[in-house]
């Protein structure tokens, strides 16, 4: 091993080319480059929200069957919905300005198993966001194309998870920053449309209301006034979808520009008041132009087309064409906030060893891979299972958001209550987040009981698969480092400064280059590095003077929040090594420290030995590795396998390597 840069091979060349180069998170301007601002955050994790305008509405509206206009009340409910929940997770942004969304605030407020099952709730429901928004992208792009083209949707959905997942490998800014252009076209057609719908009509909006209220008399008369609001309350859950996204702020503010509660906080303003304006514009679009459902079409598609009737031919189609593209552009661009929050949410459950913990890694590009590749694979298995099927995924989608919802509702409740008397502040936030607690139990309950034997089952089967294995696995973690704590004794012993050495003095050692010289791999001060250095002492008894400690500090999604936490961790680090150096000097033995901090412990390793060699060569490495009672698929899948990836790499450099087994 005499060089620090290897060539590349030829996958390597390909990943640098579609992914793009590495990133150094020790650039003290990396977290600016990376971070977000309100109008890209908008676009990024507000494109969900804003999107659902495509498919919420047209559901509640086909809910409603022949009593059209009753669809301005759950118009006007919608609306209202939007800005509580809006409200209510603005407040959450400001009690949790780490971020972390519904998963932190249960774990928090009420429970870490209600957390888990929150974060549980929102992974699945993440992945029908991709899944549903580009089905319903390649929707809208069919409905403006030849009906016999139509077999080419599932490969142009399955292309969409394809690319965005690509996207979103390179980096959050450059997933998002290409999608510019489409959100604002889809804002601009829309917002046109809205007003000239309601400029068109204005004449007529009291014909309109006289007729709404003719029709829920007529409901009223028919079926009762309990039947009636029954019926309004039916079509308002099945609009359900039109809520998912607003989650996505407050768990994505890690990604966030500083200040980012400020920038949060504009971000969920943009969102509420644009989808808000959005869904109400619509429906009543729907309602004034007499809109009715087709087989082949979407809604939307439907009203664009009987708004244009008189305009120009061409103006009329180019503009249909336009604002269709331009939804059909942003469903795609929706799933994006299953590609940032989905991964946001496995990290943090990783943290916490809920989910394994490869899934809190950042990947030389600064992006958690394996959580964007996990997101990336389920939906396009999604997509593949379903057909692409608009209408199925709607059923399973929006239950699970709701689950969310309240838990995130009911813990801030509790909050609330607890600090009711440090200041009169608590009244404002309990009453907006107990209204919003009765709105999403609300609809948790009715989209759950209607959508139930429609396949909604399916979401809840699954659901709850997922909270069994994750539970599973926090046990085995919990199993393990009760395991490793049959170590803590050595972490004493070497405190007190007797446990494995013989001889001891206070003469300070002398550095010798050419003496036989033990490198041992650490990970802090603590049991399993204290055992790998007292088993080589044991196997090779007086054989090695000199001794070095290599630690490489793991930058992760947990230490990847800013410029103090990396240079926190670097101090850890440092304090671990030097622990290890001063025992060893007080003992007779020379002892020095490399370390390094990065978010690929083996690049980093690679990097140190050449100079550890060049200083000390005359040298043999050391690695310690956990042995379980039973190996398994299991304990591969969810512990790292690190040191025998060293072994076989330096094996390759002519460089000895022994591995250490530690039982537990």
């Amino acid at each position: 091993m005499t060089s620090d840069a290897e060539p590349l091979s030829l996958w390597q060349k390909i990943r640098t080319l579609v992914i793009g180069g590495a990133r150094s998170p020790q650039d003290p301007h990396v977290f600016h480059k990376l971070s977000l601002i309100a109008f890209f955050a908008w676009i990024g994790l507000g494109a969900d929200g804003l999107s659902s305008s495509s498919y919420g509405p047209e559901e509640a509206f086909r809910a409603l069957a022949t009593h059209p206009n009753l669809a301005l009340f759950v118009a006007i409910g919608t609306a209202i919905t939007i800005l509580v929940i809006s409200a209510s997770y603005s407040q959450i942004i400001e009690l949790f300005p780490q971020g972390g969304g519904g998963y932190l605030v249960a774990s928090k407020l009420l429970s870490p198993t209600a957390g888990m099952v929150s974060g549980c709730a929102l992974i699945v429901d993440y992945v029908l966001t991709i899944a549903l928004s580009i089905a319903s992208g390649a929707d809208a792009i069919f409905s403006f194309l030849p009906p016999e083209w139509i077999h080419f949707k599932l490969e142009l959905a399955v292309a969409g998870v394809v690319i965005l997942t690509l996207l979103n490998l390179r980096g959050v800014k450059e997933s998002v920053v290409p999608l510019v252009p489409i959100f604002i076209t889809f804002i601009v057609t829309h917002l046109f449309v809205i007003v000239y719908a309601f400029y068109q009509h204005a004449g007529n909006l009291p014909a309109v209301i006289s007729d709404t209220a003719a029709q829920a008399h007529q409901v009223s008369s028919e079926i009762g006034v309990f039947g009636l609001f029954v019926l309004i309350m039916r079509a308002y859950s099945m609009g359900a979808g039109t809520y998912t996204g607003i989650e996505a702020v407050s768990n994505g503010l890690p990604i966030l520009r500083d200040p980012k509660v400020v920038t949060g906080k504009r971000t969920m303003r943009y969102m509420a008041a644009s989808l808000a304006i959005t869904v109400l514009g619509l429906m009543a679009a729907y309602v004034f132009y007499g809109v009715a459902p087709e087989a082949t079409r979407t809604l939307n598609a439907v009203l664009f087309d009987k708004m244009v009737v008189g305009w120009s031919d061409g103006y009329g189609k180019a503009f249909v064409l336009i604002t269709l593209a331009s939804e059909a552009a942003l469903l795609f661009v929706a799933a994006q906030t299953g590609f940032l929050g989905g991964p946001r949410v496995l990290a943090n459950l990783a943290l916490d060893r809920w989910f394994p913990t490869k899934f809190m890694m950042l990947s030389d590009r600064l992006v958690t891979q394996n959580g964007v590749l996990l997101m990336g694979v389920a939906s396009l298995i999604l997509v593949l299972l379903t057909g692409g099927s608009v209408r199925f995924l709607v059923v399973l989608y929006s239950i699970n958001v709701f689950i969310t919802f309240c838990l995130s509702q009911l813990g801030m409740v509790r909050h609330w209550w607890q600090v009711r008397g440090q200041g009169p502040r608590w009244i404002h936030g309990i009453i907006i987040n107990g209204v919003g607690l009765v709105l999403c139990s609300f609809i948790l309950v009715s989209v759950a009981v209607i959508k139930f034997d429609e396949g909604g089952w399916i979401t809840l089967l699954v659901t709850g698969t997922l909270v069994a294995v994750v539970a599973a696995i926090k046990r085995h973690y919990n199993r393990t480092m009760k395991m490793l704590a049959r170590l803590d004794p050595l972490v004493d012993a070497a405190t007190i400064g007797g446990e494995g050495l013989a001889v001891r003095t206070q003469t300070a050692p002398a550095f010798n280059r050419d003496a036989s010289t033990a490198v041992l791999f650490v990970n802090g001060f603590n049991g399993l590095g204290l055992h790998t250095l007292f088993s080589a002492m044991r196997l090779f008894r007086e054989g090695f003077k000199n001794f070095v400690f290599v630690q490489v500090g793991l930058i992760d999604a947990g230490v990847f929040k800013g410029a103090e936490e990396i240079e926190r961790l670097r101090e850890q680090v440092d304090n671990d090594v030097s622990r290890y150096v001063a025992y060893m000097n007080r003992h007779g033995f020379y002892s020095e420290a490399f370390t390094s901090i990065g978010t690929d412990v083996i690049e980093e390793v690679l990097k140190l030995a050449p100079k550890v060699l060049e200083r000390f060569p005359n040298s043999v490495f050391f690695g310690g590795q956990l042995v379980f009672p039973e190996d398994s698929l299991i304990t591969r899948w969810l512990h790292n396998y690190i040191v025998f990836t060293l072994q076989r790499r330096f094996y390759h450099r002519g460089i000895p390597f022994v591995v250490l087994p530690i039982r537990v």
